[in-house]
């Protein structure tokens, strides 16, 4: 079930997105998560199964009628599972009515891979 990021997740959170090449410095990291508490156009969603966090995906409004989705990670240990494509869906299942949707070119392929098979 994907849950809106909230302040007491922040180590959960930043742990996920430390799996991304481009957030593995714990300066842009920090960045990164303080976009998404500062800014009301960026929404971080996490991935909730039982009491486990698994996977981040988060997303930018751009205007009226764009949004991208930024980032997209799951918990090593939990990948190759469906989760990363159950996010995606649950994201057009939010958004779709109001946004067209396309991915940041860090998590394009990912996201065409997971569109294929929606």
């Amino acid at each position: 079930m994907l849950i809106r990021f909230k302040r007491n997740l922040e180590k959960i959170a930043m742990g996920l997105l430390s799996f991304m090449p481009e957030e593995k410095d714990v300066k842009k990291l920090q960045e990164t998560i303080r976009e998404y508490e500062e800014n009301d156009n960026w929404h971080l969603h996490l991935w909730k199964e039982d009491d486990d966090v698994l996977g981040a995906i988060g997303v930018q409004i751009l205007n009226e009628s764009q949004l991208i989705i930024r980032h997209l990670t799951v918990n090593p240990s939990h990948r190759d599972q469906g989760i990363g494509s159950q996010m995606v869906a649950e994201i057009h299942r939010i958004y779709s009515d109001k946004y067209e949707i396309e991915p940041a070119q860090n998590v394009k392929d990912f996201y065409e891979k997971s569109m294929d098979s929606l």
